[in-house]
């Protein structure tokens, strides 16, 4: 049985006996996951390698749903509705639920148009509501200053940092309610693995986000909750503090101090 805080803040999400099995696996891979996420908080899911926290990630968006035959039993409530059933808008839901991943992924386009993108499938098409947008979001993501004398330039020119902060820029860019990180410093230096947790504390204010992470040490510096995870189970859901330093799970205590992982 997993311990579970008392999460008194407003909840984003409720993930409720969530299950998830791989097409032709046979296996589950996530078990009766039960879990709050609390709203404009920040919640990080740890635990080592193959424990499922990239695929609990992607079931919040239902990005599984890009391959055929994965299996989900269970509910995760958003906006008062369980998304997993059948008749979810999944363009509706990303542009709500939006998602950064491990790899900078900009667009072969330029600044201004990866930043559009979501905007103009959102129905925009008035240029200066878009211009308005653009510079809104590319505020928001810290790059304004940095890219606001070449907006029409690729943006695969950009540093790997700069990327990923363009990345981030094109998902707050449609206004989401959720965010979601899947390692999104994994493949960054430190200077700009700084700048990349700095603006994820701050994004916290107007969205809520889940991030995914092995470093332990980003889990303590930016989250409010932490979620260990191992072989599918939700082992423990404690705020970050205390999980680290009062961990209620022996097994959670085992793997923070590095006993296994």
């Amino acid at each position: 049985m997993a311990t579970i805080a008392d999460i008194q803040e407003k909840r984003a999400i409720e993930v409720t006996n969530l299950s998830f099995t791989y097409a032709n696996t046979g296996q589950s891979s996530l078990r009766s996951i039960n879990m709050p996420i609390a709203e404009h908080k920040i919640t990080a899911l740890i635990g080592p390698s193959g424990c499922g926290k990239t695929t609990l990630l992607r079931c919040f968006n239902r990005i599984h749903d890009l391959y055929a035959g994965n299996i989900y039993k269970g509910k995760i409530i958003f906006n008062n509705q369980n998304i997993l059933e059948p008749k979810t808008d999944l363009i509706d839901l990303r542009t709500k639920i939006g998602m950064i991943f491990q790899k900078p992924t900009s667009f072969p386009m330029s600044i201004w148009d990866n930043v559009a993108y979501g905007l103009r499938l959102k129905g925009i098409k008035s240029k200066s509501e878009l211009n308005d947008k653009i510079e809104k979001a590319l505020k928001g993501a810290a790059i304004w200053n940095e890219v606001k004398d070449r907006l029409k330039s690729d943006a695969n020119a950009l540093s790997g940092g700069q990327q990923q902060r363009l990345c981030i820029a094109r998902a707050i860019a449609v206004e989401p309610q959720v965010l979601l990180f899947d390692e999104p410093t994994s493949a960054l230096d430190p200077i700009s693995t700084q700048a990349v947790e700095q603006l994820i504390t701050e994004l916290k204010n107007s969205v809520s986000i889940i991030i995914v992470t092995h470093n332990m040490q980003q889990a303590a510096r930016v989250s409010d909750y932490t979620a260990f995870m191992y072989l599918g189970d939700l082992i423990e859901l404690s705020p970050t503090e205390e999980l680290f330093i009062n961990p209620k799970e022996k097994f959670t205590e085992e793997y923070i101090t590095g006993k296994f992982g």
